[in-house]
């Protein structure tokens, strides 16, 4: 069955880090169907992966496995989802609310995974004071006022790049502890603050990039 141990989050490589959301999603839609058990070569079927890497993953949570039954499904989801940092909702702000950021205010399965998006900012008079999700869009200039009022440690930039760094300043300066950034550019900000990077042009890149390989390939 599964054991309890402390451990450590900031010693999980990254790359482990990026597998265990999708070790969760495989564990909830096992859960819905009523399997009890799953094994480390069924979720590394499922994540093309192999069954060692599942395992080497997996130890660095409290999911402990069962000889020649695997491990129990439902405390993957509990464990993993608490791991993970899924179960308490973190305050952000977002910065940004064109068509990307106002698609990240409109989606509601962010709360899921413990993002409460409490207010956006633009510079946009067509944008301010609308709201999305009943999130509202506010001025920049009002972001040192909020940001001290409603305490929020996240801040997620969806602005245009030439902006990220000016945007990722605010931030830091105003009590942000993590930066979600959209944008291709690579922001500095101190040392103490988490800086994720999530760029759709790169993604695009590599596709494209693959697709072209392949139809080279074909001729």
């Amino acid at each position: 069955m599964v054991q309890s141990s402390k451990k450590v989050i900031s010693v999980v490589p990254e790359p482990s880090l990026r597998r265990m959301p999708a070790y969760l999603s495989f564990s909830e839609g096992l859960l819905k169907k009523g399997q009890e058990f799953v094994s480390s070569t069924q979720i590394a079927n499922y994540m093309n992966i192999d069954p060692t890497q599942v395992t080497k993953d997996l130890s660095y949570t409290s999911i402990v496995g069962k000889t020649r039954v695997g491990y129990e499904v439902k405390a993957m989801v509990d464990i993993l989802s608490n791991f993970l940092g899924f179960t308490v909702l973190d305050q952000a702000f977002l910065v940004g609310a064109g068509s990307l950021g106002s698609a990240l205010l409109l989606d509601d399965g962010l709360e899921n995974f413990g993002l409460d998006i409490v207010a956006a900012f633009d510079v946009n008079p067509a944008i301010i004071g609308k709201k999305f999700n009943d999130i509202e869009v506010f001025h920049i200039d009002q972001f040192r006022d909020l940001a001290q009022e409603m305490k929020a440690i996240i801040g997620i930039i969806t602005v245009p790049a030439e902006y990220a760094q000016s945007v990722a300043d605010l931030m830091a300066a105003w009590g942000v502890k993590a930066i979600w950034n959209f944008t291709p550019a690579r922001i500095k900000v101190p040392d103490d603050i988490v800086v994720q990077n999530t760029s759709l042009y790169a993604n695009l890149a590599i596709i494209f990039n693959k697709i072209h390989h392949d139809r080279e390939k074909e001729i």
